[in-house]
């Protein structure tokens, strides 16, 4: 099992090796054999493996099946497992995704279990112990404590502050909608042709 490490920078050499510590920009190419790779420390373009560990690390992409992070920031994410402790994250999609005292702009997947932040949490299940959200979407939505802006869901159970839930979000659609159509209205009466 091999990886093959590129230096974003001009001057160095490429390696192979299964564990990495660097401290110059690198890019992590997929090969043709399953690996796992390991990196702390370092900074890096692109990881492709079946399994990533990651410790106070950074990356602009992970594409794999396990995702391990500890103390790193991720840009994009696509992977089948995510586990993620004390990391900030981009974009996630996965299947499954963990994540304790993280934070993440975007989750994507269909079970989450989440302590941390997120902007957009979209699942088919979604357990949350204490977490703020922005947007919230998912078939059933359980928590010990959530405060979220909007929260749309088939099932809710736990302790759940929303600035706007269900109902109200259709509400405020409809409203807005209504409000819109009278201003195109009121403005092709004034100003139309004629």
């Amino acid at each position: 099992m091999q990886s093959v490490i590129q230096p974003a920078s001009p001057y160095g050499d490429a390696f192979s090796a299964n564990e990495h510590l660097m401290n110059e920009q690198t890019s992590i190419v997929e090969n043709d054999h399953p690996q796992v790779t390991n990196l702390s420390q370092v900074d890096v373009e692109t990881v492709k493996a079946e399994l990533v560990r990651m410790h106070q690390s950074t990356a602009e992409m992970i594409s794999a099946e396990d995702v391990e992070l500890s103390q790193g920031g991720v840009l994009e994410v696509n992977a089948v497992h995510l586990s993620s402790r004390q990391s900030a994250l981009g974009i996630v999609q996965a299947e499954d995704v963990s994540m304790q005292q993280s934070g993440a702009a975007a989750v994507w997947a269909e079970k989450i279990l989440m302590n941390g932040l997120a902007g957009v949490v979209v699942a088919g299940s979604v357990e949350f112990g204490n977490a703020y959200a922005g947007v919230v979407a998912g078939r059933e939505v359980r928590a010990e404590k959530i405060e979220s802006f909007i929260l749309l869901s088939n099932k809710v159970e736990g302790n759940v502050t929303t600035v706007m839930d269900t109902r109200g979000a259709l509400i405020a659609g409809l409203v807005s909608g209504l409000f819109m159509g009278i201003m195109l209205l009121l403005g092709r009466m004034l100003f139309g042709k004629k």
